[in-house]
């Protein structure tokens, strides 16, 4: 393709005379030019920089299988990418290491690597952990859009079992999927409620009642009340576990765990109240009921079901192990110390009530967490500056991974908010395409990243979450090819 004496292209001695190393070229990456040295981009031959210093002697297909557009006269090659990543990418050749800057999409700046073909192990730690982050959002993002497609979706081929199921699954889990749906999610709250509250009322004396062998019992009426309540909680559990579809996920789940154990012990109790008696004696019997009634505080936890902000506080905590871990360590550093301390100063006194050291532990632990009971207290003035020490430290202790795990809540929360607006987002973008005869093509793209997101860690870049990213899209083949006709005229 290439002739003798063409002006386009740079002639080239056949000896080598013109040596790629010695050679300089002109990158224009949306109208910033940059100059490059063939020395500094054959350090990492495979990128695509380093295969423009050795592209002119192949002629026009070779040089625009990798630019845009190019400029023989100035020996410059055009491309249609973004220009602030592209400044980032090319401190690979003088340092060795890409660090992204802020404001940048981190799946856009990996995009941007994989076209210059820059390999991501080039990514500094710090920016490969937001590329990380950046990914399980958009794989969330995902998969809550193909939740909701499936869904909305309706399979001719499932039998009428299975999608009796599947509504029964929608009815009881999901309660923005109907009208009906939320008033049942609102009575399972009630339920809820009602429920803790008769527990808490039937310990009051003036509410309980006598029987005959003049033990007291909770009253009838709130009995009634309690057994109505579980009956509620066992019907549910029964349709939900009916109708999962994964069975054994849904029982080894952390909440439905916390429903059996709201259930259970009435059960359990009752079975004793009718059987025991005939197994052991009455007395041990009343004990173990009453000892099962008191897991019955388990069911409060059922209140983070229906609670966003009780999940997100859990999924905080979950977070902040590390520095729950430090709090619990200082505390434990300092309850030691300053209970070894008070204990020795304490023993010069007549009537001290620091005993030994481990139970110096209970006043330390009290004292450091400015509780303070007074239960044991020091009396000689060393005993009393060392106190003094101790609850001001506590004070400090406490306070230090307080900040963290504020900051773990509040990013969570608003992580939770971001993307949910960007799961309607795409669902409106789908809206849109399906408008224009494009649905079809949209949701086997989500099908396809659900996959993925499930076949490997590697995320797919066909979903876009916000359309004003700064990524450039290539221009398609046949716009190449007619870029290459024209620059050809």
């Amino acid at each position: 393709y290439k002739m003798a004496g063409d002006p386009r292209f740079p002639d080239v001695d056949t000896d080598g005379s013109e040596k790629s190393e010695e050679m300089e070229i002109v990158v224009n990456v949306g109208g910033v030019r940059q100059v490059f040295y063939g020395d500094n981009l054959n350090q990492y031959p495979e990128t695509r920089l380093a295969e423009l210093v050795n592209c002119l002697s192949g002629g026009y297909d070779s040089i625009f299988s990798l630019c845009d557009d190019y400029d023989p006269g100035k020996r410059e090659f055009y491309f249609d990418r973004d220009p602030d990543a592209f400044k980032c990418i090319i401190d690979v050749y003088y340092f060795g290491e890409i660090h992204m800057k802020k404001g940048i999409c981190p799946i856009c700046f990996k995009n941007e690597m994989e076209f210059w073909k820059v390999d991501l192990q080039f990514l500094d730690d710090c920016c490969k952990a937001h590329l990380s982050e950046k990914r399980e959002e958009l794989e969330e993002i995902a998969r809550r859009v193909q939740l909701i497609l499936d869904d909305l979706g309706v399979d001719a081929s499932e039998s009428r079992w299975k999608k009796c199921q599947k509504c029964i699954w929608k009815f009881l889990e999901k309660p923005e999927s109907s009208y009906p749906a939320r008033v049942i999610a609102v009575l399972s709250f009630l339920f809820i409620l009602i429920s803790s509250v008769v527990m808490c009322v039937g310990t009051i004396p003036d509410l309980q009642v006598v029987d005959a062998e003049g033990n007291r019992m909770e009253h009838p009426t709130l009995d009634s009340i309690e057994t109505a309540c579980i009956g509620w909680f066992t019907m549910e559990y029964v349709l939900r576990l009916i109708s999962s579809p994964n069975k054994l996920h849904f029982a080894l789940s952390f909440m439905n765990i916390v429903d059996v154990l709201a259930i259970l012990p009435f059960y359990v109790s009752l079975t004793l109240t009718h059987l025991g008696a005939k197994l052991m004696e009455l007395s041990n019997v009343q004990q173990a009921v009453q000892a099962l009634r008191i897991m019955r505080i388990a069911r409060i936890f059922k209140l983070a079901r229906h609670s966003s902000g009780l999940q997100t506080l859990t999924y905080a905590l979950k977070r902040s192990f590390k520095e729950l871990g430090l709090l619990l360590m200082y505390l434990a550093v300092g309850i030691f110390v300053f209970s070894a301390l008070g204990y020795t100063m304490e023993q010069s006194h007549p009537e001290t009530l620091f005993k030994s050291i481990p139970q110096s532990f209970w006043w330390a632990i009290i004292t450091m967490t400015t509780v303070g009971y007074g239960d044991i207290y020091p009396k000689t003035t060393l005993g009393k500056l060392n106190a003094a020490i101790s609850f001001l430290c506590g004070v400090i202790a406490i306070a230090l991974p307080i900040h963290p795990i504020i900051n773990n809540f509040v990013r969570y929360y608003n992580k939770q908010r971001v993307l949910e607006t960007a799961a309607k987002h795409e669902l409106e973008l789908m809206e849109l395409n399906s408008a224009e005869g494009k649905a079809a093509g949209s949701r086997s793209e989500l099908e396809d990243l659900s996959r993925e997101s499930k076949e490997g860690p590697f995320y797919s870049s066909r979903i876009k979450v916000s359309h004003s990213d700064t990524f450039i899209h290539l221009l398609s083949e046949e716009k190449h090819h007619r870029t290459r006709l024209q620059s050809c005229k």
